[in-house]
């Protein structure tokens, strides 16, 4: 599966609203644990996850710049609350409200991340989908990564700054 992305099937897969997908990273993003419902969900198995990129599960309806704000919030020590779009191993997509914070060692340093994402309610994902799909045609117009969230961060942030709110209170609007 190395190298290989399956295409996107638009078959949405869920999981139990009592169920939490739990994973931990080094402070590479490279995976380090991921609980049997991250398993089943993402279709993965354990051997295909450790060690791998987080990212193995990005799907590519997901704007860039979310998760760009993600990263610099949480290597900022910081925790922080988004809505994702992931990608299945078979191409199924499944979406989460995930939690994801920084880990530390004794002395204070962040040694890994942890992840905890749960079932996003409908009306969350109808009102998070139309902000997605703005930064992502904002995305398509430009070819590299860096770039594709160079220009719709300023988007993101101009819809939050005309809506008076951080990106947090954002989040915790649409549930």
């Amino acid at each position: 599966m190395r190298g290989s992305r399956p295409h996107l099937t638009g078959v949405e897969r869920t999981f139990d609203e009592d169920e939490i997908i739990v994973s931990k990273t080094d402070v590479k993003g490279r995976i380090t644990y991921a609980n049997r419902v991250f398993l089943r969900v993402s279709q993965y198995t354990e051997e295909e996850l450790i060690g791998r990129a987080h990212n193995i599960i990005r799907h590519p309806d997901m704007p860039r710049c979310v998760f760009k704000y993600l990263w610099d919030t949480i290597q900022a020590g910081d925790e922080v609350f988004a809505y994702v779009l992931n990608r299945c191993k078979s191409g199924d997509h499944y979406w989460v409200f995930a939690h994801v914070t920084p880990t530390f060692n004794e002395r204070g340093q962040i040694v890994g991340y942890h992840s905890n994402r749960r079932v996003p309610s409908r009306s969350a994902i109808e009102k998070i989908k139309p902000i997605y799909d703005l930064l992502l045609r904002e995305e398509q117009k430009h070819s590299t990564p860096r770039e594709q969230w160079q220009a719709s961060l300023p988007l993101l942030v101009d819809y939050l700054n005309q809506a008076k709110m951080s990106y947090e209170e954002f989040v915790f609007t649409l549930v």
